[in-house]
């Protein structure tokens, strides 16, 4: 048995059980009551938050929609110029391969001179035509007509590459083309220091000899110079003598054998042409002083006549002077007569003696 509100029930009573049950039951409604209340309000909660959290994934997707847009702008852009640029490069690149192109070919074909050159220069025979013809395009240059003579023959039957006609001193000079190449190129093909001392006594050897057939050959007395050119169509070789074989150039001097580059030779040349103007000056001289003579004489009978005219015009002067006295005087005695009076009694006073009269000329 308990006892409820004052009132014993049996535990086995049926009401005590119906009220058991009605309590829990209101229990229960009133705790899920709660509970749903709870739950209604996390759902608006989350509700809330579900708009808010779509609110900000809009904000986000336009903000990443306006930052792609922008990105692919910049991108456009940039691609843009770097398109341009690169088709200005490539269109530059084309423009210098294009020049390459031209150099290479004009490379080509330098090459092939050389090597024609070359070729020319290792002949003895074509090397002497290529000399011949350089030394003639210079003489040809530098000397007016009429004065070089090339191929010429003297007295000993020799022929000399070219002979410069001037009058005497100093003579006709002659010129000599022709060089020992072959030890000059040994000299520079040279690695070892026994092949350059050989291939120097070898150039040293030919050129010696080269001047004295030149000095032998080409200057005879009473005929030619006393002296001759050796003429050289390279200026390496030139300064290669001067710079290591001095000696050379000394006896070519000894041996009165000038030598010559293509640049010292238009010198030497154009001082010959002063020489050549001089000797005509010289051999025009006589005719020079009968003209002075015969213009002497000229200015002297200028001279006479200037004096002679001069006297016609003094003596002009005192015509002029005497006649403008006449006639003055005419004019005074016109007036004079003219102020005579013819009606009245003449003056018995004696007339005045006349003067004696002048002879005008």
């Amino acid at each position: 048995m308990i006892e409820i509100a004052g009132h014993e029930v049996a535990l086995g009573d049926p009401r005590l059980w119906v009220a058991a049950a009605a309590a829990t039951l209101l229990w229960l409604a009133f705790a899920t009551g709660r509970r749903l209340a709870a739950l209604g309000g996390a759902v608006r909660s989350l509700n809330e938050g579900q708009h808010r959290l779509h609110g900000g994934l809009a904000q986000v997707a336009e903000a990443h929609a306006s930052a792609q847009a922008r990105t692919m702008q910049a991108m456009e852009a940039g691609l843009g110029q770097s398109a341009a640029r690169t088709a200005r490069s490539l269109g530059e690149l084309q423009q210098r391969l294009e020049a390459i192109d031209r150099a290479q070919v004009k490379i080509e074909k330098l090459s092939g001179d050389v090597l024609g050159l070359q070729d020319i220069l290792s002949n003895k025979q074509t090397r002497g035509a290529f000399g011949e013809i350089q030394l003639r395009d210079i003489v040809t240059k530098a000397l007016p007509p009429g004065v070089a003579e090339f191929q010429a023959q003297l007295s000993n039957g020799r022929r000399v590459d070219c002979l410069i006609r001037l009058p005497a001193p100093p003579g006709p000079i002659a010129i000599d083309a022709k060089f020992p190449l072959e030890a000059y190129e040994a000299l520079r093909a040279a690695r070892t220091p026994a092949e350059s001392a050989e291939a120097s006594r070898r150039m040293r050897t030919a050129v010696r000899a080269h001047l004295r057939a030149i000095a032998e050959k080409y200057v005879i007395e009473g005929e030619t110079a006393e002296g001759a050119l050796m003429f050289l169509p390279s200026e390496a070789v030139y300064a290669e003598l001067h710079a290591n074989f001095g000696d050379l150039v000394r006896e070519g001097f000894a041996l009165r054998v000038w030598i010559v580059s293509p640049t010292t030779c238009m010198a030497t040349l154009t001082t010959l042409r002063a020489v050549l103007k001089d000797a005509r000056l010289k051999a025009e001289a006589h005719a020079i002083r009968r003209e002075l003579g015969l213009l002497g004489r000229d200015l002297e009978r200028l001279g006479e006549r200037v004096g002679n005219l001069d006297r016609h015009f003094g003596q002009a002067a005192t015509d002029l002077a005497e006649i403008r006295t006449s006639a003055g005087r005419a004019a005074t005695r016109a007036r004079r007569l003219e102020d005579l009076d013819f009606g009245e009694e003449q003056d018995t006073a004696p007339a005045p003696a006349p003067a004696q009269s002048r002879v005008i000329r």
